[in-house]
């Protein structure tokens, strides 16, 4: 290579990767895999080195990206700089020479910067380009894990990344409209949930804080250690990042202590952290333009298999975007069985190369998701489909800035009934197990499911369904079993899962009351017979009337209907009482027992399974629950009814009655 095509071909590299880390880091989307990039970034870092030219804007001078949000802006103290990395051990050793080191999880979160004066949080700031971060103490305020007051008295500085557990992101993801077009992994769900103007958003996403740098505490000797302070951290009641004492000679175990440790661990991790355990020396180092020298990042070598790709399965979603998912012969990667890999969008693909019958290199991301590195064939004839796979509407391609995906053009297309199908299934509604959100796009997607009564068809799936990644014979019959015991149900639950607007659980249940639990009455009500109802008004009886007026929806709940068997809700037996069992006491009560009362519940509960228990027991007896205490609200029912808490506050302020649940039960006990 001339030095000419050297200069062109950082101009090159500067610009994509460029590009490609805007994209990830500050609009959560990929146009390249990660694997791509690193070797990229490996490629430019070696030309500049080679030939002394750095371009402005190269990836390699950076360490964050501009702050795009409405958040106030603050500067830190000191730059915030990024790590160098290897992904060798060899490299990790002679680093640390005789030295003793701190061997860490390099967490894959948001980096925050924490201050806390006179034992309180003060203030919190984010990374945000090195030099300048966002404002977010308000929404640090609602992470999980997080002490808003601490023993210590002095100004504490320190760093930690707010992260998202594995285990939260795949519940809640879910739960997020925009989540499968914004958020494909729990690092851009934390970013966008803490880079939040609505504090309540954080709280609802469940980010925690793990400390991995105290940067100043005034007047605390640590000694010069900095395992000494990770204790301290501790001790004042933050979450650390996990641990490993270190040196020359056993750092070759102890990464392999921690590689073996990635497939269980919940917290999101691109890799290691090796710092050394004398402070004081590690600083003496000083840093480079980009990186200090006392902390080096070990990045997870990827393990790499060869296998032919099958075929590309084209997955719809809620929003209608369409995504590739490469399907290969099955490959062991990491000690798991690997067959399928998300490509992202069409600009991947193509980028790729990717045709059926191709031989293609995968790999896991961080050691956890399947990713395909290259592909050795490159016959590009993968063709895009012009019909949605599901309900076969044109398909259109749209460019949203620099990365092509693929949409269906329908808006009754049943993969944008993602939330529809999901309310149907919970808790309060079928209370379908193993049906999560993510599991109803994969059946949704391949066509499984069109209409709620497709759920009860999805025995006839049994080949297709343990093929999927994640599913094997037992899954299958755990979820045929959910399945069958969902068939006996309360006309009410179901009622409730058609989604009627304003028809919530508690109308449900007075519309079906009203109608003796007969369907057939329910689905032919009259205006004037739903606004008898006491809590049915106008509006309500005008959305339930114009629902079942729809041939289209009145015909997808008679076909649901007819795969269920529909019990009545026993309310009272033949002289008007409720018989009621808690652990060893046995209740008699009147039905109407509490009819024309409104009770709130609030703490938690010692005879009930749960508040939503009570809350049936009090609608069964004639009674009304609320969520919140106000001039109508009867009683408060709280088991420590002596507590400072808002709705106690709050209900001593208006002279509502406070009870515990034991004072309730005998409040209505014969």
């Amino acid at each position: 290579m001339t030095a000419e095509d050297k200069k062109k071909r950082i101009r090159e590299l500067t610009e994509r990767l460029s590009e490609a880390a805007r994209a990830y880091y500050v609009d959560g989307r990929e146009i390249m895999p990660n694997i791509e990039y690193d070797a990229l970034y490996d490629e430019l870092q070696t030309l500049e080195q080679e030939t002394g030219i750095v371009m402005a804007g190269s990836p390699t001078q950076y360490v964050g990206y501009e702050v795009l949000s409405e958040l106030p802006k603050e500067r830190h103290q000191s730059p915030m700089l990024s790590l160098d990395k290897t992904k060798s051990v060899e490299a990790l050793s002679e680093w640390l020479g005789d030295k003793k080191g701190i061997l860490s999880w390099k967490l894959d979160g948001l980096t925050v910067v924490l201050t806390y004066r006179d034992g309180e949080l003060q203030k919190a700031v984010t990374r945000g380009n090195g030099e300048i971060g966002e404002v977010i103490t308000a929404n640090a305020r609602c992470f999980e894990n997080l002490p808003l007051r601490i023993a210590y008295k002095g100004e504490l500085v320190l760093r930690g990344e707010a992260v998202i557990k594995y285990s939260d992101f795949r519940r809640i993801n879910e739960e997020i409209p925009e989540a499968d077009a914004a958020y494909k992994n729990p690092r851009n769900l934390c970013s966008g949930s803490v880079r939040q103007l609505d504090p309540r958003v954080t709280r609802r996403r469940h980010v925690n804080l793990i400390a991995f740098q105290l940067v100043s505490a005034e007047g605390v000797d640590f000694g010069g250690s900095f395992k000494r302070r990770f204790e301290w951290l501790s001790e004042q009641g933050f979450d650390v990042v996990e641990y490993r004492e270190t040196d020359g000679v056993s750092i070759a175990s102890d990464v392999e202590w921690f590689k073996s440790r990635v497939g269980s661990n919940d917290l999101p991790s691109d890799g290691l952290v090796l710092t050394y355990e004398d402070v004081e020396y590690g600083l003496s180092l000083g840093r480079t333009a980009k990186f200090p020298r006392n902390s080096i990042a070990f990045k997870w070598q990827d393990e790499l298999a060869e296998t032919s790709l099958r075929h590309i399965e084209w997955s719809p979603s809620r929003t209608g975007l369409i995504n590739p998912i490469a399907v290969f012969d099955p490959v062991e990667l990491e000690g798991t069985t690997v067959s399928r890999a998300s490509v992202h969008n069409l600009s991947i693909m193509k980028e790729l190369g990717l045709g059926v019958g191709d031989r293609i290199t995968v790999y896991k991301a961080n050691m956890i998701i399947p990713q395909i590195a290259e592909d050795l064939t490159r016959s590009g004839s993968i063709e895009i489909p012009d019909r949605c796979p599901v309900c076969g509407a044109p398909t259109e391609i749209r460019k949203d800035k620099d990365a092509e995906t693929l949409y269906c053009t329908s808006p009754t297309c049943p993969a944008k009934k993602i939330k529809a199908f999901s309310l149907m299934v919970s808790r309060d509604a079928l209370n379908i197990e193993g049906l999560s959100e993510m599991t109803l796009e994969k059946f949704i997607g391949a066509g499984f499911i069109k209409e709620y009564a497709d759920l009860f068809r999805l025995s006839e799936h049994k080949d297709e369904i343990t093929s999927m990644e994640g599913f094997g014979e037992k899954s299958f019959d755990n979820l045929c079993a959910a399945l069958e015991r969902a068939r006996d149900t309360e006309l009410y639950r179901p009622l409730y899962g058609l989604g009627i607007p304003g028809i919530g659980l508690s109308g449900a249940k007075l519309i079906v009351r009203a109608f003796g639990d007969d369907y057939e009455r329910v689905k032919a009500a009259g205006r004037e017979e739903l606004l008898s109802i006491d809590g049915i008004g106008e509006v309500l009886a005008d959305q339930f009337i114009g629902f079942f007026a729809d041939e289209q929806k009145r015909g997808e709940a008679d076909r649901l209907m007819a795969m269920l068997r529909l019990r009545k809700e026993e309310l009272q037996d033949a002289e008007g009482y409720v018989e009621l069992s808690l652990g060893d006491r046995e209740l008699r009560i009147r039905s109407g027992r509490l009819s024309g009362l409104t009770f709130v519940i609030t703490g938690d509960v010692e005879h009930f399974q749960n508040r939503r228990e009570l809350q049936d027991l009090i609608e069964r007896m004639g009674g009304k629950a609320s969520g919140s205490v106000s001039k109508k609200t009867s009683y408060l029912i709280n088991n420590d009814a002596a507590s400072s808490s808002s709705k106690n506050k709050k209900a001593r302020e208006l002279s509502v009655p406070i009870m515990t649940e034991a004072e309730f039960l005998e409040f209505i006990a014969e």
